[in-house]
């Protein structure tokens, strides 16, 4: 994975508004741990240089800058989920919102398969930066590959990082259609477990982590 491509996919979900104020933040995998943007510094600035590798235990490995105050969730995920070849955390507006109340998204649109399960499970509490945190998000993310960060943002992984950053997309537009409906009083009609397995049926590999 060439750092470009991180730096590039940061700066195209920034110009979104997904990453305010230097929020979010993005990783691979390497076979020693994984490549992390940086702390602190606005994307718009970032260059491969600027870029961190990071252990899984949290040492240095390669960079001259710290590494994203979020690199424990990105380790977590990574030790968890060995399929994983890629970690996106933003600060989306719906999906943050949507978290705030400490609210899963519901089935009520067949897109959230897309997500590995019957819905996109909002995480516990947890002060962002820490292990705890880390581990609330690896719980939320168990059988799934995407949650949301209560009070915080939303992460999805991927076995690339183009699959991630398209999956974050989805959740904050699933968010966005789902805040809309409740804005406008209207019930969402959830999909049924067997609604839901025959979504999942006809995705086949349309529905596998990218």
């Amino acid at each position: 994975m060439a750092a470009g491509e991180i730096i590039a996919a940061a700066r195209a979900l920034d110009a979104l508004g997904f990453m305010p104020s230097k929020s979010g933040n993005l990783s691979v995998r390497t076979a020693r741990g994984c490549l992390i943007t940086p702390a602190g510094l606005p994307y718009a600035e970032t260059a491969p240089v600027d870029l961190v590798e990071v252990a899984l235990d949290g040492r240095i490995l390669a960079g001259h800058r710290r590494p994203s105050s979020e690199w424990r969730l990105h380790a977590a995920i990574y030790a968890a989920r060995p399929e994983a070849g890629a970690v996106v955390h933003t600060h989306s507006p719906f999906a943050t919102a949507l978290s705030c109340a400490r609210q899963p998204i519901p089935p009520f649109h067949y897109m959230i398969a897309l997500g590995g399960g019957a819905d996109i499970r909002c995480s516990a509490y947890a002060t962002f930066g820490t292990a705890a945190l880390a581990e609330a998000c690896v719980a939320a993310l168990e059988g799934r590959r995407a949650a949301l960060l209560a009070n915080h943002g939303a992460v999805a992984l991927g076995r690339t990082l183009a699959g991630a950053r398209t999956l974050a997309m989805e959740v904050e537009n699933l968010a966005r259609q789902y805040l809309a409906l409740r804005a406008a009083g209207l019930p969402p009609a959830l999909l049924t477990e067997a609604e839901l397995g025959e979504v999942f049926a006809q995705f086949g590999d349309y529905g596998r982590l990218t």
